[in-house]
């Protein structure tokens, strides 16, 4: 094996086989760190945020990825706009990463003055001469898919989202996420590399033994199992479940609601995948007891039996529920830190200690996030030791990380490496 601190990345690509995991090198260097940020976070759509998040004119986000920062904000017309993050003038930063309320964007460095539209309003001491309408803020390429913010930094932004927006919107639409709101958000810096951060949600091979709070919620064996591995009896069991969900999914899809799984995770740009899921126990959320933690549901929802609605991206995990959402977007901060943020939504017109207990809305998305940060804490460490080599993915429990690490070794030979 070539050794993976001096060849180029290409080489380290054509090592990875298929069915394992990927080589250190592609996790851990740093030359591979900013290709990821190029290729992924640049030349990919990406969720960003939520049109609730900017509810009114003058509501502004700023978030930073990378060395790129970018501003979505709500203009005087109502409308969703999303601009680059630089002055015009010299190139200053015009807000800080987070949320803020103006009335236009001021530069804090020589007061150069813009609409929300973006327009250049005023740039004190230019000259009479100056043409101020060739200074506006660079626009980013958006797409709002039932009021989730996806975004590309490139010119050239790949035309297969539109697969995606056409299998969501309609899922998404009876949760009407543009009256929602941001109910509570964290922010968790795991000390991992994205793509470990990405492999440990796309399975849950490692669920019942690390995740108890979620398990109640979640059924183990739609995740995947080794059927030989099981008793007549278990596997009578397993039989009669799939049989169950087949006809949920069937009776939920006559009923209007979409639930079948649809995947684009392999041979595409744009990678994604979505299943309404069963919810165990009571069947309600993914709360402690998986009952509603909102009397007051999302939408023009009046059922809480309606399952999960689940949503990967390659940067991003969701969670759609009749009383509340969860999103998680994905950030790479170094070849060794992650951003993890996760937003749990509710009606916009919910109170809390009235409609909804906080504590029941977020235990168990904060102790999952916790618990999966340590692990991806500790997988980064065990790919950085020299004893690592890829290992073997379960073709029952993790064929879903074999396609991540195909499609991204192939997008990543699409961009020249």
């Amino acid at each position: 094996m070539l050794n993976s601190f001096s060849s180029p990345i290409s080489s380290l690509l054509d090592q990875r086989a298929a069915g394992h995991s990927l080589p250190a090198g592609l996790y851990t260097r740093e030359d591979v760190f900013k290709a990821d940020l190029d290729v992924f976070f640049h030349h990919h759509w990406i969720y960003v945020g939520l049109e609730c998040e900017v509810p009114e004119p003058g509501d502004v986000m700023a978030i930073d990825i990378g060395a790129t920062s970018i501003i979505l904000l709500r203009d005087d017309d109502q409308q969703i706009r999303v601009v680059r993050n630089v002055c015009r003038h010299r190139g200053a930063r015009l807000l800080e990463a987070g949320p803020s309320i103006v009335s236009k964007l001021v530069c804090p460095y020589h007061q150069w003055t813009y609409e929300l539209s973006g327009e250049l309003a005023h740039a004190p001491h230019m000259g009479q001469d100056f043409d101020k309408s060739c200074r506006s803020l660079k626009p980013v390429q958006f797409r709002s898919i039932g009021g989730m913010i996806y975004v590309c930094l490139s010119d050239e932004a790949p035309a297969d989202i539109d697969r995606l927006a056409e299998v969501m919107e309609p899922r998404l639409q009876p949760y009407d996420l543009r009256n929602t709101r941001i109910a509570h958000q964290v922010d968790v810096i795991e000390e991992g590399n994205w793509k470990l951060a990405m492999e440990n949600n796309r399975e849950c091979y490692h669920c019942s033994a690390n995740h108890p709070e979620l398990c109640v919620s979640f059924i183990d064996l739609d995740f995947g199992f080794d059927p030989d591995s099981l008793t007549a009896e278990d596997r009578a069991i397993a039989e009669e479940h799939f049989a169950m969900y087949a006809e949920r999914t069937r009776q939920w899809e006559e009923e209007g609601f979409p639930s079948q799984t649809v995947e684009q995770t392999r041979d595409c740009a744009t990678n994604f995948r979505t299943q309404r899921l069963i919810i165990a126990g009571a069947g309600e959320s993914q709360t402690e007891d998986a009952t509603a933690a909102s009397s007051k549901l999302l939408g023009s929802m009046t059922r809480k039996d309606l399952g999960d609605v689940h949503l990967w991206g390659h940067n991003a995990w969701n969670h759609f529920m009749g009383d509340h959402a969860v999103t998680v977007m994905v950030i790479p901060l170094s070849a060794d830190r992650t951003l993890v943020r996760t937003k749990w939504l509710v009606h916009k017109d919910a109170v809390e200690g009235v409609d909804y207990d906080l504590h029941k809305l977020t235990h168990v998305w904060i102790e999952t996030t916790n618990q999966d940060s340590d692990l991806v804490r500790i997988s980064h460490k065990g790919v950085s030791d020299p004893a690592y080599e890829p290992g073997p993915y379960s073709p029952f429990s993790e064929k879903a990380l074999d396609d991540f690490a195909t499609w991204y070794v192939d997008r990543m030979r699409a961009h020249g490496y």
